[in-house]
């Protein structure tokens, strides 16, 4: 199994700390909005990176921050006039409520930053007793030019560096380069005690402090965005080994931009397209199918005529399962001999020797195709046996068991039946009659009728949440 390292521009044989378990750390929103699609891709992506590495038999300890202390949630905050903690929660809930859309599991951990602030305030004494880091009327900045190694994931030179684009500017620093570890407060902001004062933490240190609370001070697999590459994760790096003496991570994964005419996506420049807006047009399946097609590492064009693209294959894969499950329950006594024999071991190596290779999700998801295409030709010509129809059905689960295209019923099937369909929003309008008599239940205090209602809607496959923005229900 080979992933592309960063951190040393090539691919490498993978290689866990431990035999058999493998521990990822991913960095998380910043929770001041809704997520967008350039957030979607690295949540998607690394997603799969772990239901990979579990398909490959791996115990696998998985870490995606939340970054809740941060100047957008502040400014937000002093606009709504509602505390920073609030706008944060909000917007955490919301991310969930997203991620669940596209089928994404959720971390083992998931750290907030409000909560580790011991964590963060005991790394940084520890870079300031070794020189590190210095202070100056209440801030604390680490000093670059002490680790030898400053720019050593994103291959800069030091001296021709130039602050990035998160880097603040600060006359009281020593060098345009130095980051903050800890910011003086300002009035209206948040703040914490400190060995220097009432203050908050920078951006980069609380992923160094969360992924080493969790997952020590070296662990395997580091992953984001690419634009994450500098300022943040080389100062994740020079923060980290400069505190703990040892290697960061042994694996740096960055997936690609999407790309709105020729442009990343982003907040800042007004170019992006929320999560919730995009799955309002297109069903949670196709989006996440969409998002695996084209390799990680390369940018992502994302326009609606490529989604409707992308929806004319999901939809081929989708008439395949429908057709492989009517012919599962037919007599088939009178079937010939299968012409699948042999092909469908095949078809499960090429799956494996994608994945194996840097996860290639869109050679992977070409084995789909493959598998869809067996299938209609076998079962259209009537030459299968039961074994390799129930064999094909196999496939097809452990394929989206790791893509995690389709959701699945409560037997553990595939559901086929697209959202958005007629079927579909007929069954909308139906749940919501169902949660509106539940909720109604509950405000006339008759908790029996809706506890009958959340338990026996469960009995089918059907959760019911209560949320702050009221009742949710999900397969």
């Amino acid at each position: 199994m080979k992933i592309y390292n960063t951190l040393t521009g090539k691919k490498e044989n993978f290689q866990p700390r431990e035999a058999g378990k493998v521990s990822i750390y991913v960095c998380g929103p910043t929770t001041y909005n809704y997520i967008h699609m350039g957030n979607a891709r690295p949540l998607v992506f690394f997603d799969t990176v772990r239901r990979y590495f579990k398909f490959k038999g791996y115990k696998v300890y998985y870490v995606q921050n939340f970054t809740d202390v941060d100047d957008k949630i502040i400014n937000r905050s002093l606009k709504e006039n509602v505390k920073a903690e609030d706008v944060a929660e909000r917007f955490i809930n919301e991310y969930y409520r997203d991620a669940d859309d596209l089928n994404v599991k959720r971390a083992d951990v998931h750290p907030k930053v409000s909560e580790h602030i011991n964590e963060i305030i005991e790394m940084i004494q520890k870079l300031v007793e070794k020189d590190y880091a210095y202070t100056v009327n209440g801030n604390v900045y680490f000093n670059v030019s002490k680790f030898n190694d400053y720019g050593k994931l994103s291959g800069r030179c030091l001296e021709d560096m130039q602050a990035g684009s998160r880097v603040e500017v600060d006359y009281k620093k020593s060098n345009p380069l130095d980051f903050a570890l800890w910011k003086a407060s300002k009035e209206s902001e948040p703040y914490w005690d400190s060995p220097w004062g009432r203050g908050r933490p920078g951006w980069h240190i609380e992923c160094s402090a969360m992924s080493i609370k969790y997952l020590g001070t070296s662990f395997d697999v580091h992953g984001g965005g690419c634009d994450l590459i500098f300022p943040h994760h080389e100062n994740e790096i020079a923060q980290s080994e400069a505190a703990t003496g040892e290697l960061f991570s042994r694996y740096w994964m960055h997936n690609g931009f999407i790309m709105v005419n020729k442009e990343k996506m982003s907040k800042s420049l007004g170019n992006f397209f929320l999560v919730r807006e995009v799955l309002e047009k297109f069903p949670p399946d196709l989006v996440r199918f969409y998002l695996l097609s084209t390799h990680y590492r390369s940018p992502l064009d994302f326009d609606d005529e490529k989604l409707e693209s992308s929806r004319r294959g999901l939809e081929r894969i989708r008439n395949s399962i429908r057709l492989l499950e009517e012919a599962l329950h037919q007599d088939n006594e009178e079937c010939a001999s299968s012409c699948m024999t042999g092909r469908l071991d095949d078809i499960k190596k090429s799956f494996e020797s994608a994945m194996d290779d840097d996860f290639n999700t869109a050679l992977a998801v070409g084995t789909l195709f493959d598998l869809a295409h067996e299938v209609n030709t076998c079962v259209q010509n009537r030459s299968y046996c039961i074994e390799d129809l129930q064999k094909a059905k196999e496939l097809f689960s452990t394929f989206n068991n790791v893509l995690g295209i389709f959701k699945k019923d409560v037997h553990g099937d595939i559901v086929t039946e697209q959202a958005g369909s007629e079927k579909n929003d007929v069954a909308e309008k139906l749940m919501d009659l169902i949660l509106d008599i539940r909720q109604n239940a509950r405000k006339n205090k008759d908790f029996a009728t809706a506890d009958k209602i959340r338990d026996t809607l469960k009995e089918i496959g059907i959760t019911v949440e209560d949320t702050p923005n009221g009742p949710r229900w999900k397969i």
